[in-house]
């Protein structure tokens, strides 16, 4: 598959980590997605996809037009269709609370149909993307759309979340959250109330998903791989919760994760991160 994306212009970049067009017919239809610190907004182009919640109870779901993905804190698994074309965005953990009118715990862990969010809104935005004649133009268009939903003047917790999320992001969810607390000048109940509010989640968990996110892009399958090394490097002080969560968010041990990425290398430029895997 061809993916081509691209950091959208401020003040969008605040939000949104890259915007994208995905075509092409997949390698692997069925993929697993860990927990990564990121939201997703999909308009499909294309055949519907089938989603699988890791969580037995959550019954599968069939999605077609378009679907807002809040953030997630278990691995579900994608289908593909036979051949895809979607265009996309990745917001960062913070950013879909500037463009949608919901509460960010209504859209954790959720697919949820663009129409239920952006009213009457994906007929319209399917058809203009669905018309245009280059990726570039692609693009322009979901960025204009995306530009024309961003509310004006973000709330104080909002920009409270954006400032000390930013730190997460930066430091690969490394710095303590009293720091982030105590910086910001804010208690941290206050802080996790508007992470909960803004995110879905709180701001450790958060850490939790960028410190698993820099360990599985430091992973080179092509030479020996040292666990304990690159654990404690992404901030894993303790062997024992490294191994549950490596196993919570992928389904795999690390040496079966490392033996499956040997096998089946990623695709050339996608994913643009290494976290999802062939469902085999």
């Amino acid at each position: 598959m061809e993916y081509v994306g691209r950091v959208p212009a401020p003040p969008l970049d605040r939000f949104i980590d890259d915007i994208y067009c995905l075509t092409g017919v997949p390698g692997h239809r069925r993929m697993v997605v860990p927990p990564m610190p990121s939201a997703h907004l999909v308009i499909n182009l294309s055949e519907p996809a089938r989603l699988w919640d890791s969580d037995p109870s959550v019954p599968p779901e069939v999605v077609s037009d378009g679907w807002f993905v809040g953030l997630w804190t278990r691995r579900f698994l994608y289908e593909y269709p036979t051949r895809v074309r979607l265009v996309g965005v990745h917001f960062k953990p913070w950013g879909m609370a500037a463009f949608v009118d919901m509460p960010a715990t209504e859209l954790r862990d959720r697919w949820v149909p663009v129409d239920a969010v952006w009213q009457g809104s994906v007929d319209r935005i399917r058809n203009r993307v669905g018309e245009a004649t280059s990726t570039a133009e692609t693009l322009r268009i979901l960025e204009e759309e995306l530009r024309s939903r961003l509310v004006e003047a973000p709330s104080r917790g909002l920009d409270l979340v954006q400032h000390t999320g930013g730190r997460l992001e930066t430091s690969h969810g490394t710095v303590p959250v009293g720091a982030l607390s105590d910086t910001a000048g804010v208690s941290s109940t206050t802080l996790a109330t508007q992470f909960k509010a803004n995110v879905g989640v709180t701001p450790k968990k958060v850490a939790r998903m960028y410190r698993f996110a820099r360990l599985i892009r430091s992973v080179d399958a092509v030479r020996p791989v040292d666990w304990s090394e690159l654990a404690l490097m992404a901030g894993y002080f303790d062997q024992a919760h490294f191994s549950k969560e490596f196993k919570d968010f992928t389904g795999h041990t690390p040496t079966e994760y490392l033996a499956l990425r040997r096998r089946i290398p990623p695709e050339p430029e996608f994913p643009p991160d290494e976290g999802p895997m062939p469902a085999l």
